[in-house]
This record gives C-alpha cells, structure tokens and sequence, in this order.
C-alpha cells in the first residue's frame, strides 16, 4: 500500500520504500514500548523522589554501570556513606527513607562511583528543582513534589484559528537589568501580549540550564524548572493566568542536545559515554558543544517521552516549539544545504532520532488533541508536519526560518529602491502548502549579539536619537514604513501562523547580550525598555500600535493569490486570507488613480493602511475609503478598482459587507 504522503506529492514515489520502512519502524516501536500514554511517558512518576501511602519516600535513579550510588543531602548532613542504594537487575538504583526525612525543599545530590572509578556529586537526573548557591554558583537538587491538584489543559480554541505566538523570555522580560521573574513576567508582560492580540506565549529557557547565557538551549536538569525565575507553583500560576486571558503556553522544549557539564548535568553520569548518549563523536555536537542523545535507547526514550508527559500534565503547557530538529533529523546535525528529496531520505537521515520525534508527537497528541507542536527545522524535511499515519513525522507547524534569513540579506545588502518585488513574493511563499508553517520576520536568534534587530538593521543608530515625535529623519521614516510593510507582508504571506520575539513588535533597539564576562556581567542588554513604548514623546507606540492592529487581522488557511506584480513600480497586489492587499515598495513613487485587480466582483473597504498617523505614517489616505468595482479588466481579472496608494505603503482592503 502507498503511504498517503506519497500520494498527497507523487515527487516522493521514488521514496515511496523508504517511507514504508519508517511507518514499519514506528509500529514496531509501539509494539516495543507498549502503550504510549502507560509506563513508557510515566518514568517521572517512578524515578527520582516518590512518596509512597505511608509518607516515606523512595529515590531512584537508573544508572546501570554505575559502581555505587548514595544519596547526600542535608537530611544526613551531606554524609556520602550514611544512604547507599542498591541496584536491581535493570540497572536501576533506590533508596527508601522513612517519613519526615526527606520533606519538600530538602537539598539533595547523589554520590557516584563510576564506571570509570570517578567519584562524583550528580544532580539526580528526574529531579524537579535545581537551585545555585549564589556564592559558590553551585548547583543542587531540591526536592519538589507534584502537587495534588494539577492545572488542565487548554483547548486550541476556535477552530481553524491560526497561532499568533509572542517568543518571549522570562528573565530578560523586565525593564530593570536584572533577571526577571515568573511573578513579575504574570503581572507584567502577559496583559501587554493579550492586549495586543496575540493568542499563545512561547516561553524560553524553562527547563534549568547553568549558563544564562546560552539562552536555555543548554539543559542540565530536564525535568526541573528554572529556578531563576522562581518556584514551579509560580510557573503553574503564570500559565493558569494565561488561560484565564485567552493564551495559550507553548514551552521551548530542548531534546535535541544536552549540557556537557558533568556535576549539573547527565554526560558520564554512571561514568561512561553511552548512558544517556551515543558513545564517540556521534554523541557530540562540536557546533554546540554538548551531548547528543542515544534515541534508540529504551531507558532514553522513557526519560524523554516522560519529561513530554511532565510538562503537558503537571504544569498545564499547550504544546511545545521542538528546538534543534534539523539537529536531530540528520547524522550531521544539517550543517549542509539542502538542494531535493536525495537529501532528506538519504543515509545521512537519523532513522532512530525521527522515529522518536514522531513517538512524542504522537503522545502529545494523546494526551491533549488540542495541543500544538512546531518543529524547528531548517532543511524542509517533506511530512514533517503531516500525520504520523501517512508517513509523516506528526508536528502541526514548521518555523518557516528562510523568511527572517531573506529579510536580515534583503536589509543587508541591497537599497530597497532595489529590491525585487518577484523575489519577495517567490521567497515567503515558497513552502509545502500542505504543511502548515509559522511565519516571522525575526525572532530571538536575528535579536541577539552580533546581529541586529530588523528595527536596528533599518534605523540604526538614529533610533537613539531621532525618534522623539515631531523630529525629523529620513532614516527612521524609511526604517517605520518598511519595519510595518515587512511584518505586514509576512504576516499574510509567509505562513498560517506567526511568531514575534518579545520587544520587537515596537522596534526595540537593542539587541540580546547576557550578563558575561566580556561585558562586565552587565544586564544593560538582557532586558526590554517598555519605557520607550510607553513615553509619549516617542514613535515606538506608533509601531505597537501597528502590530495590535496586524493581529487582529485574518491569518491565511490557503494558498495566497497573486493578482498583480510590477518590478518597475514595485508594486505587488494579492489576495490572502480572504482580504485584498496592495503593497507599493517604491521609495518615492506614489500611485495616483491606480486600477487594481480583484478576485470578484464586489465593493471594498479599507480594513488597514499602513500608513496611518496613528501607526507613525504620513496620514495620506483617506480612512473611510470605499472603492467600487467596475467591470474594467485588469492582468486576468475581468474587474477593478481604483486606488490612491503612497510609496511605501500598503492598503488591506475587505469585502463590503
């Protein structure tokens, strides 16, 4: 039988073996695991601390080549030889400890004898908290019991409603340089998302990770909450607020790599290579330095699809933004270009890391069908967000990532009397249609150090300068007018759901640079000025105000239609989402009387102008326009109407009602 993804792109028949031996592998992985939602996703409810019906406490740990194991704490005075373990026949270790000894906040470690005869304080691998002496910097497990009553999921929402997600960073979310809070991001930050329109918050950096300054892509504790931002029940209540202001939460989850670190983290943690990890240089990533997980382990899977279950179940998490997929899809990490299907279903495919991605999709949607999963993957893998069932690898949303990569070139390299309205239009809509994509124009990895901001790429330096309402500058006029053009065009272009990095949605200045050792530990650039938006003297609302009004407009569900393109004029005409939309990129060239296409036969109003004073712009179009239709032919359709449209500027027009 032909799998339903080779039907759906008949590209893909001579493929058409290979993809059946993955749907095969993935049913013998079943078979092998048993039901996904039973012991296979509930390892942290039997690893690490339990409590059992007469309150004692039992610890485990799977450490199979371990030598010894005891567990320290301040419970028996850090005492390494007070609480052995003992090992069963599968390689796991436990501890039972009578009532009251072990209590909610204890400070734990466990002592190993490796392997390779080190010895060794770890942190306990399903531990829910790790928490850093701020002296010794310090890492070590607290124990933190689940609590009895647990938040429940949140539905997607009106059907077929696109995802309109704000990335955001709790720590760097405060306008203080200091590292924010769960507490302060619930106050603070999550009404300033629902206010303008987004529906879901992507929060970074949750799980615990020793260098801040990694951005939370280095994970040492997997199953514990960041302990910077505060306590789990705090997160718990952050999400609880969310959904009670209409969002939902997808977590940054990190499976594809691991910190190196050996006393936070699990590399060597029974002192050899290949416990958690592939042994050798496959169980490195010399690009990121860290390790690479072993996902056709039984006791690997276990752990990961356990901590999936974890975070959806015990903290009410919608769905996740799955990093590093590229990563984990191929043998070399996808450090290559990607010229056609040879690629993606060539030797250099990771079969088992592929196979576990589509296993914790198909557990995430067990657990909550309404959940949402979003691959980050560069290389455009075909199926990866088609159904586990047809051949695919089961995520409802790809990161459309060539976009911000064309914008951060266009921006760079060429005026934008230069650009190529063809290529623009080509670029953002150059996708499988039947793969549901995220759109952006930037998020968190065109925002940090050593890059711009595309508000910065455009305004520059003047943005420290000249951007005081009624001041004069040709620089940060061009940078608003294009900053809102390019959003707007890849908003409606580039995907059925958006992304926004947290600040940039009113041009934020500055870019990301944690506190380190190069600038002086300095928290100056790890923090959001919301002063600057918030000042009425400046244009900075001017922009906010726009991105409010872009997220209240439809998001696409099919295929956008092109119905008129000029290089000369760069003018590009379209329809998307059911609106119409006419964008004129010339730097000085406004369109007098200019005759439009459209798709039918009907009167138009004006929905949105980017030009608009209140979003920063000149004002040059009436607000209450109404454009009648005439039966005058225009490119291939039989009828049109005439518009005035600035340079620089963009109408959306709407169908009268």
């Amino acid at each position: 039988m032909i799998p339903e993804l080779v039907q759906r792109d008949p590209l893909l028949a001579p493929y058409t073996g290979i993809i059946q031996a993955r749907l095969e592998r993935f049913t013998q992985a079943q078979a092998r695991l048993g039901a996904l939602t039973g012991a296979i996703s509930r390892g942290h409810h039997y690893f690490g601390f339990t409590k059992n019906a007469d309150t004692s406490v039992t610890y485990r740990e799977w450490a199979p080549a371990a030598k010894s194991l005891a567990l320290i704490g301040d419970f028996n005075a850090w005492d390494r030889g007070a609480t052995p373990l003992s090992q069963d026949e599968h390689g796991t270790w436990s501890v039972t400890l009578p009532p009251g000894a072990i209590v909610q906040g204890s400070r734990v470690k466990v002592h190993v004898h490796g392997a390779d005869d080190s010895r060794l304080d770890r942190i306990p691998a399903y531990i829910r908290r790790a928490v850093q002496d701020p002296t010794t910097k310090d890492f070590c497990g607290e124990v933190w019991f689940a609590p009895l009553s647990l938040p429940l999921p949140m539905s997607r929402g009106v059907a077929g409603e696109g995802l309109r997600i704000y990335e955001a960073h709790v720590g760097m979310a405060q306008e203080e340089p200091k590292v924010g809070t769960f507490a302060e991001f619930t106050e603070k930050i999550l009404p300033r998302i629902a206010a303008l329109g987004y529906n879901t918050v992507q929060l970074m950096a949750i799980q615990e990770h020793p260098y801040y300054g990694s951005f939370g892509y280095h994970v040492s504790s997997f199953f514990g909450v960041s302990s910077r931002f505060g306590t789990p029940n705090e997160l718990r209540e952050l999400i609880a607020t969310a959904h009670s202001l209409g969002l939902r939460v997808l977590m940054d989850l990190v499976h594809s790599h691991a910190v190196k670190n050996l006393l936070e983290g699990l590399s060597r943690f029974d002192g050899t290579e290949w416990q958690y990890f592939h042994d050798g240089p496959r169980g490195y990533h010399t690009g990121w330095d860290s390790r690479c997980f072993d996902y056709g382990k039984l006791e690997v899977l276990r752990f990961l699809l356990s901590n999936v279950r974890y975070w959806l179940e015990e903290y009410g998490f919608d769905g996740f933004r799955f990093d590093g997929v590229t990563s984990m899809l191929y043998l070399d990490h996808g450090i290559r270009d990607f010229e056609g299907y040879p690629d993606y279903f060539s030797a250099n495919v990771d079969n088992e890391a592929l196979g576990y991605l589509q296993l914790a999709n198909t557990l995430v949607h067990a657990l909550n069908p309404a959940a949402v999963t979003v691959a980050e993957d560069v290389s455009g893998m075909p199926g990866l967000c088609r159904p586990v069932s047809e051949g695919g690898v089961g995520f409802d949303y790809r990161l459309a990532m060539g976009v911000p990569d064309f914008w951060i070139k266009l921006t760079k390299d060429l005026p934008d009397e230069a650009w190529s309205v063809g290529e623009l239009w080509g670029t953002l809509t150059n996708r499988r249609w039947d793969e549901k994509h995220i759109g952006y124009a930037e998020s968190h990895d065109q925002s940090i150090v050593g890059d711009q901001t595309l508000a910065f790429r455009l305004m520059g330096a003047q943005m420290y300068t000249e951007m005081a309402i009624g001041r004069e500058s040709v620089v940060i006029d061009r940078g608003m007018a294009l900053h809102k053009l390019l959003r707007l065009l890849t908003y409606t272009l580039a995907g059925e759901g958006w992304l926004g990095f947290i600040g940039n949605e009113f041009g934020h200045p500055e870019w990301v640079d944690f506190p380190r050792e190069g600038n002086g530990w300095s928290g100056d650039y790890a923090r959001r000025q919301w002063s600057l938006v918030e000042s009425p003297f400046l244009r900075y609302q001017f922009l906010n105000t726009f991105d409010a009004a872009l997220m209240h407009l439809p998001q696409p569900t099919e295929p956008p239609r092109l119905l008129a393109l000029h290089e000369e004029s760069q003018l590009l005409v379209y329809q998307s989402a059911g609106l119409v939309i006419a964008v004129n990129l010339h730097p000085t060239q406004s369109l007098s009387d200019l005759r439009i296409p459209i798709p039918e036969p009907s009167d138009y109003t004006l929905l949105l102008d980017t030009d608009r004073a209140t979003f920063g712009g000149q004002g040059r179009i009436a607000a209450e326009g109404n454009y009648v239709w005439e039966p005058v032919a225009v490119g291939h359709a039989a009828q049109s109407i005439q518009v005035y449209l600035p340079s620089r500027a963009a109408l959306v027009l709407e169908k009268k009602k």
